[in-house]
């Protein structure tokens, strides 16, 4: 089994998405073998890693990995049809593996009350990511089925916020839910790195006084800062891994800070 990393935050626009696309970037990089599970049902990560859903021969997601067959059972090992590549042709790019999502994720989140539901995503996974040293799963802005059910299979959450207020409080939201319902959601050692705080610009006041707070709040878990930048924006937008974007050096040792700590944080099974 990978070691298992959930990205959430309990807000949207927290910057999860570009987090677990760049720090996966980073990590292939720098030589490990990284999967990407976007649980989000937007599909957002999906699409930045160049996946495309071609709607007249639809490919396995998300949904299916965790989808419940006619005697209500989903299997262990069930994903291991719906790993697929990602879209990118940088030669790191093949140390990347997707399990994507479409919209139609939506519908597993609504099946909550079903037998064992919580655990679907931590028994399809059984087997399947092995030859991984890690597993980013791309939570939705939400702390209800789809994340509980993330959080069930994973070793470790990791938040993304903004500095901005409410961005940051619910931040602390995931990380107390994390502590309160590991033992509910049937995965006692479950436990929080640690923050990543995204789009800082330190021209603007507001910002500021926001990291400062969001540095008493979480400490030493405060793992890093990424500055406000276009280009960041842009390779997000056209699905481009930063090396394929000019002047991108600052932000790519960024994230490759990050990803050095998160090595060192975060053992690789």
């Amino acid at each position: 089994m990978a070691t298992r990393v959930a990205i959430g935050n309990n807000k949207g626009g927290a910057k999860k998405t570009t987090l677990a696309v760049r720090l996966a970037e980073a990590l292939a990089k720098a030589g490990k073998r990284v999967g990407v599970v976007d649980f989000d049902p937007q599909g957002n990560a999906s699409r930045r890693l160049g996946w495309k859903d071609n709607p007249d021969a639809p490919q396995l997601t998300a949904a299916e990995a965790i989808e419940y067959n006619e005697k209500q059972i989903v299997f262990e090992g069930q994903a291991a049809e719906v790993w697929q590549p990602i879209g990118w042709t940088t030669p790191y790019a093949e140390r990347i593996r997707l399990i994507p999502a479409r919209y139609t994720l939506e519908d597993r989140a609504t099946e909550a009350g079903m037998r064992g539901a919580w655990r679907r995503l931590a028994k399809s996974l059984k087997g399947t990511d092995d030859d991984l040293d890690y597993v980013l799963i791309d939570c939705p802005p939400s702390l209800g089925h789809l994340t509980q059910m993330a959080l069930g299979a994973c070793h470790f959450a990791l938040a993304s916020t903004e500095p901005e207020y409410d961005s940051i409080e619910a931040a602390v939201r995931y990380r107390d839910f994390v502590a309160a319902s590991a033992d509910d959601l049937g995965n006692p050692d479950l436990s929080f790195l640690g923050l990543v705080v995204s789009a800082y610009d330190m021209r603007v006041g507001a910002h500021v006084g926001q990291l400062d707070g969001a540095r008493q709040i979480f400490g030493d878990q405060v793992w890093g800062v990424v500055p406000r930048r276009s280009l960041i924006t842009n390779a997000d937008e056209y699905a481009q891994p930063l090396d394929e974007i000019s002047d991108s050096s600052e932000v790519r040792g960024v994230f490759e800070n990050l990803a050095q700590r998160f090595v060192k944080e975060v053992p690789a099974a």
